[in-house]
């Protein structure tokens, strides 16, 4: 019961990291955005989380920085994928998605 308790917690506290690196991205300091979700991750890395699908993808997989579209990282739509490009370490991560018909 208690170890659960804690995971709710800490899964909200890397939801609200995720929102506060978000905010941090669109005002400019993308070093504090990248600290929140160093931060995320590390909470989850703690607690046996793994990231959410939409949090996955705000991050890197090699430098674990935030990734915000407009300010430090290309997105591209290619043959099915989705390919975001890493402006810090010029990282492609790729994910596969289905278009809406």
């Amino acid at each position: 019961m208690v170890k659960k308790v804690h995971r709710d917690i800490a899964r909200r506290r890397m939801d609200n990291l995720f929102d506060l690196a978000a905010e941090a991205s669109l005002s400019g300091s993308m070093d504090r955005a990248h600290r929140y979700a160093s931060l995320a991750r590390r909470i989850g890395m703690r607690y046996n989380l793994s990231l959410r699908s939409h949090q996955k993808r705000r991050m890197c997989r090699n430098c674990y920085s935030y990734l915000h579209p407009s300010v430090n990282c290309r997105i591209r739509l290619k043959e099915g994928k989705l390919i975001t490009l890493c402006a810090e370490c010029g990282n492609m991560n790729r994910y596969v998605y289905e278009r809406r018909r």
